[in-house]
């Protein structure tokens, strides 16, 4: 009976080990027969970890015509590896190399920075200023409502709100005007019409 319950890494190994035992060519119809019996790899699962070696290039596909062939030779499958190890070892050499020059640059920018009894006082006279400065931020905020500037943009936008209401009321007398003329009617009637008090006039300051 075969085995059951094969982890993935078990399942890789063991479809590699029926290539180099055999040293042979198969077609994915082949392995699924014989990988079951073999190596207790459920054929449901022998197409996935196929592919996964390929993937890993541990084992070769060709297509030959219409059909895909696989094998995978135990010198192959070593130099592979030894090639793999040798590209991973590279890698660690290029990083460890950053890794010394960033650390290098970090030693280089905390140089003079270390902590001293002056640079203490510095940094507490500079926070004491800090301080001071956002409290007197907090007092100009205070009488930001009597500065001039201030006061002078206030009247100007008042002077301009005034000066459109004030518009506004000649262009309702205009209309007002034209109703009683044109249609005969009263002041009265069209104030009412509109909603419109008898003391709505324009504003004087």
């Amino acid at each position: 009976m075969a085995p059951k319950g094969l982890s993935a890494e078990e399942k890789l190994k063991r479809l590699e080990q029926l290539f180099h035992e055999t040293k042979d060519v198969f077609q994915l119809k082949e392995l699924e027969k014989i990988a079951p019996k073999q190596k207790g790899i459920v054929m449901q699962s022998v197409k996935d970890v196929l592919q996964s070696l390929v993937d890993d290039n541990l084992v070769t596909m060709d297509k030959i015509g219409t059909s895909n062939y696989y094998w995978s030779f135990p010198s192959d499958a070593l130099q592979k590896r030894n090639n793999k190890i040798e590209s991973l070892q590279t890698e660690i050499s290029t990083l460890t190399a950053k890794n010394d020059e960033l650390q290098a640059d970090i030693n280089s920018q905390l140089d003079g920075k270390e902590e001293t009894a002056a640079r203490a006082e510095l940094l507490k006279d500079l926070a004491e200023a800090e301080s001071q400065s956002e409290k007197l931020l907090a007092e100009l905020e205070q009488y930001r409502e009597s500065d001039p500037a201030l006061l002078d943009a206030k009247k100007n936008a008042t002077k301009v709100a005034l000066d459109a209401a004030n518009r506004w009321t000649d262009n309702i007398f205009l209309l007002q005007s034209y109703c009683v003329n044109t249609f005969n009617m009263e002041k009265s009637d069209f104030n009412a019409n509109f909603g419109i008090n008898d003391d709505f006039d324009n504003i004087t300051l």
